[in-house]
């Protein structure tokens, strides 16, 4: 049997208008005992996947836990990327069974959602599989997640796996996003958030572009 490939792009690559991206309890709280993944690279990761969907016009969901009463604020880093966005608080430690945030993807309406958040082994698996078992199309951005320790992070992500999550990072987030350079109208704006969060990739662009006025595509 001939196979005739052709230039489009997989059905299981995620673009801007496709997805919903849920961010869940990037607070101070939550940070301080992260120990999979250091508070500085976590803050950078979230930040570049708050920026890159902000900028790419996704759809958005950011909640909190106990914001007041005890974890604190979500991180200045998203907060800048969404000055006007609401913020969910709960009181449930699985997203999923909090109604305000059901009721805010009901209104936006995407089947394939996209998730990030403290700590990887409650705060993500329990509504990635919660997602999962109602027939969502389920992504993880993995280390945009943490946990109190390796261990705990990397028998979550092999938990969601099993189930049937997709794994990504937080940059391949971005590039997927972008995914052509010849998408000029989002060029400026992809390279500049790699250049403030890209670590080593957004550093060589800014030597490229110092030393040889060197630009992608």
């Amino acid at each position: 049997m001939t196979v005739n490939a052709t230039p489009t792009p997989g059905k299981l690559l995620l673009t801007p208008k496709d997805h919903t991206l849920i961010l869940i309890d990037h607070q101070s709280q939550m940070a301080f005992a992260t120990h999979s993944i250091d508070a500085t690279t976590l803050r950078t990761n979230a930040a570049l996947v708050a920026h890159a969907a902000a900028g790419f016009g996704v759809s958005t969901i950011l909640t909190t836990v106990a914001e007041k009463s005890f974890s604190g604020p979500i991180f200045d880093e998203i907060k800048d990327a969404f000055p006007k966005a609401e913020i969910t608080d709960r009181t449930s430690m699985n997203t999923w069974e909090d109604a305000n945030v059901i009721a805010r993807v009901n209104a936006i309406g995407k089947k394939r959602l996209v998730f990030g958040g403290l700590w990887t082994s409650v705060c993500i698996v329990g509504p990635t599989l919660s997602a999962l078992d109602q027939g969502f199309e389920v992504y993880v951005i993995a280390d945009a997640c943490g946990d109190v320790s390796t261990e705990a992070h990397e028998r979550a992500m092999e938990r969601m796996i099993q189930a049937g999550v997709r794994p990504m990072t937080s940059l391949q987030y971005m590039l997927e996003l972008q995914r052509d350079w010849a998408r000029t109208e989002t060029y400026e704006m992809t390279t500049g958030i790699a250049k403030k969060y890209g670590g080593a990739y957004g550093l060589g662009i800014i030597y490229a572009k110092s030393m040889f006025n060197a630009h992608e595509g």
